[in-house]
């Protein structure tokens, strides 16, 4: 009994660590250096199941291609700069999404987890000859996401659809 008493104040303990430690931003991770469009790409998808792109296609030998792809978003009737619009305004209404760069093809956005501050890179960039805008969403830390960059970006897709 008390043995057992022990190892729950134990596993009590390391979780208020661990709380504690998220909050402090330790769990965020680093923002990469490499993100952006270069030759009418996004960063390929992470080597490990961690992120969605809708460029996965482009990289035919990724170990990931099939686990991240999605598709695009498509663009707005009245063009670029309605579509830009409107992502940005759908990615607001996201909790824990900030847009940290906004430019007029170009969007980049960090969502955070709410308890253990986790950061994912959202990347968006509108691609004029597919009339398409070309969506990223990574994690930075760990392995495995559990679905989370894939399901932030259906919620994001719903929105962003349901606006004019």
């Amino acid at each position: 009994m008390k043995r057992g008493i022990k190892v729950l104040s134990t596993l009590i303990g390391l979780l208020v660590l661990l709380l504690i430690a998220a909050q402090l931003g330790v769990l965020g991770g680093r923002s990469p250096n490499d993100l952006g469009v270069t030759d009418g790409r996004l960063k390929p998808p992470s080597p490990t199941p961690n992120s969605v792109s809708s460029q996965a296609s482009l990289y035919p030998d990724h170990p990931q291609r099939s686990y991240a792809a999605i598709d695009p978003l498509p663009a707005k009737p009245a063009g670029q700069a309605a579509s830009m619009a409107a992502l940005g305004l759908a990615l607001e209404q996201m909790p824990g999404v900030r847009v940290v760069e906004r430019k007029e093809n170009y969007l980049y956005a960090v969502a955070t987890t709410r308890w253990l501050k986790f950061n994912d890179d959202i990347e968006a960039w509108f691609d004029p000859a597919r009339q398409v805008i070309e969506l990223r969403s990574a994690s930075r830390l760990g392995r495995k996401d559990f679905g989370a960059n894939r399901a932030r970006v259906d919620a994001l897709r719903a929105i962003y659809l349901a606006l004019p």
